[in-house]
């Protein structure tokens, strides 16, 4: 029961890992803007990536 769990857990973030890293989720960070002098599409993109690898993390480790 608790690998079925965690099997559809990591199901669920491959799914939004696949929407958020997507074209038209992804184009709404696409501005001519800065946050501290860094332009927002990378950092959006290096944010969402870190956020899904900590996720994945925090989820592999509560498989144990």
């Amino acid at each position: 029961m608790r690998a079925r769990l965690a099997r559809q857990r990591l199901l669920a973030l491959f799914a939004a890992g696949l929407l958020l890293l997507n074209f038209p989720l992804l184009a709404l960070w696409d501005r001519e803007l800065t946050v501290a002098g860094l332009p927002l599409f990378p950092l959006a993109l290096f944010t969402i990536w870190g956020v899904l690898i900590a996720a994945l993390a925090w989820l592999g480790r509560a498989a144990d």
